[in-house]
């Protein structure tokens, strides 16, 4: 655990900020994240996907050098890999890393790439979880773009959590849709490519599908399965199979 830290010790770090969080904005938030050096290292994890461009902005106002893990999961829809570049460009994110999952697991696990017809959980393992958990060891703190409007499993989101040793800050969890959309609006952010084409939440290609009008924002998430989260985030100690976004 970073800095010699304990579990409880976080745990009485993150309810003093979550009381001091309170009626703040996210962009105190994420400042507030970012002052915890004592924790150690404080990434920053983004899918690039349908508002992931929000939270990068507001980053990017604090510290554009701040880390920012990408997970390329060797899935993702080519548009999704372009505007990841486009994005970084436009909001002068100096800190990117593209993180992919071990070539030699990958041979080993899903030498045909049809893992995810059969086991999407052990293919979200595979090229999510396991990359991401490699990728964040130095780092004690991590953020990430999660919304309480998201999933009924996070409906209770805090803007600062501990999960696995770790500071976790989610410092857009009140806002709605409407305020990603007005904050994308004024400050003219570039838009994902696919969202005008009916994808709300945009994941791997071959488990996502557009959404229809009343439908939730993540209903085209492995469409079919019970499922919506892909392993990289837990709720209350345990693994909810989706993205830092």
């Amino acid at each position: 655990m970073p800095r010699d830290l304990t579990e409880d010790d976080l745990e009485t770090r993150a309810a003093r900020l979550n009381a001091w969080a309170e009626g703040r904005s996210a962009q105190e938030i994420l400042a507030k994240a970012l002052e915890q050096e004592d924790i150690g290292p404080v990434a920053m994890v983004s899918s690039f996907g349908a508002d992931s461009v929000v939270l990068l902005h507001l980053a990017a106002q604090i510290d554009p050098s701040l880390p920012v893990l990408f997970l390329d999961t060797q899935m993702l829809f080519p548009e999704t890999l372009t505007y990841q570049r486009e994005v970084a460009q436009t909001l002068g994110l100096t800190g990117v890393q593209v993180i992919r999952p071990d070539p030699k697991a990958v041979l080993e696990r899903d030498p045909d790439n049809i893992l995810h017809l059969a086991e999407p959980d052990a293919c979200c393992q595979l090229r999510k979880t396991e990359p991401l958990d490699r990728a964040l060891a130095p780092y004690g703190a991590w953020i990430t773009g999660r919304k309480r409007f998201q999933t009924g499993a996070r409906a209770a989101l805090q803007p600062f959590e501990v999960e696995e040793g770790r500071l976790k800050v989610n410092p857009l969890a009140n806002w709605s849709a409407e305020d990603l959309r007005d904050h994308m609006d004024a400050h003219d952010l570039p838009r994902h490519p696919l969202v005008a084409k009916g994808y709300a939440s945009i994941g791997c290609a071959p488990c996502t599908t557009p959404v229809k009008a009343g439908e939730d924002p993540r209903a085209g998430r492995w469409r079919g399965r019970d499922k919506d989260e892909c392993g990289i985030h837990f709720v209350n100690g345990r693994v909810v199979r989706g993205n830092a976004a």
